[in-house]
């Protein structure tokens, strides 16, 4: 079947707000226990946007696949995203990625072609003129500049499904690795970040006020942001909000479930010291405390515990 814009147009238009993260988060702070493979990112390879478009499910029902469907009578099992994009790990071929048909084909999961970003068409550098959108699951597997889908019976064998973006232990490396006994990677972990100091900052003594961002993937709202000011050893609890004013409880039905929470705390600092901050899930996930025990060799899903390191200025120095 083919579709056009104008046809997924007439389906009904449905507006998810979510954060789309890369895997590759903050795999600077990872690089700096040992080297990595991939893209240099700090703590802004993520955004937060409302989108809007056709819901992949209603679009399935087109081609007589139905709502909560795992499996179609000749045994598709996935739901495999093309890209016009071509790359150089696919040979020239086209980026690809995949998920469940479950996930596909379940409502809840809000998984849409999306044609809008915040209330306006697609630009070109956000997949003009359609792209998926699957909340809750790394970015890589919301395939920009779609051009065709399919259904089928094992998951995508796209280099970027099979030879990519996979948990491996720190005890594999570039001559060991076997990308076969990994699954690819979906769900993102709990995570937060302190977006407003730079990673060493100055400042004078007395109170200081921290912001940031915490997401945590599949849906799962942040029960709690915790933030040290002096290195871990006493914490205060950070509100949280994803509307101004408004405070956030996770899982109500005025809260964006698939969208991050930024938080704010303060506290009052005399002297050198670090702000560390760390999240905690409706599941009770917390962010692990050092990033040497999830070390990777692609450097991917840092969630380790966000720490700045704070020099105060006093008058007389």
């Amino acid at each position: 079947m083919e579709l056009s814009i104008a046809d997924m147009k007439k389906l009904p238009k449905h507006i998810v707000t979510a954060t789309l993260q890369c895997a590759g988060n903050r795999r600077t702070a990872m690089s700096k226990v040992k080297t990595v493979k991939g893209v240099g990112w700090d703590v802004c390879a993520i955004g937060n946007a409302i989108w809007g478009g056709a819901k992949l499910a209603d679009v399935l029902e087109l081609v007589g696949i139905p709502n909560l469907a795992s499996i179609t009578p000749l045994g598709g099992k996935h739901v495999e995203f093309i890209s016009v994009d071509k790359c150089k790990e696919e040979n020239g071929g086209p980026y690809k990625a995949s998920i469940p048909l479950i996930q596909a084909t379940t409502s809840d999961s809000e998984v849409i072609l999306a044609y809008e970003m915040n209330g306006e068409p697609l630009n070109r550098d956000h997949g003009y003129p359609l792209r998926v959108i699957v909340p809750g699951v790394i970015g890589a597997r919301s395939v920009k500049w779609l051009d065709s889908i399919n259904i089928i019976a094992e998951e995508c064998q796209g280099f970027f499904m099979q030879k990519d973006y996979k948990m491996f232990p720190p005890k594999i490396n570039w001559e060991n690795i076997d990308w076969s006994t990994r699954r690819p990677q979906m769900d993102f972990p709990v995570q937060s970040v302190i977006c407003s100091l730079e990673d060493v900052t100055k400042v004078k003594p007395g109170k200081i006020t921290v912001h940031g961002y915490a997401v945590s993937g599949g849906g799962r709202g942040i029960e709690r942001v915790d933030v040290s000011f002096d290195g871990g050893k006493t914490w205060v609890e950070a509100s949280r909000y994803q509307k101004t004013e408004i405070p956030y409880v996770a899982d109500e039905k005025s809260s964006d479930k698939w969208a991050w929470v930024l938080f704010k705390a303060e506290d009052e600092i005399s002297e050198n010291t670090e702000i560390v901050a760390k999240a905690v899930d409706i599941a009770a996930n917390v962010q692990p405390e050092n990033v040497e025990f999830i070390w990777n060799l692609r450097g991917i899903l840092n969630a380790s515990w966000h720490r700045i390191h704070i020099h105060t200025e006093h008058p007389d120095n």
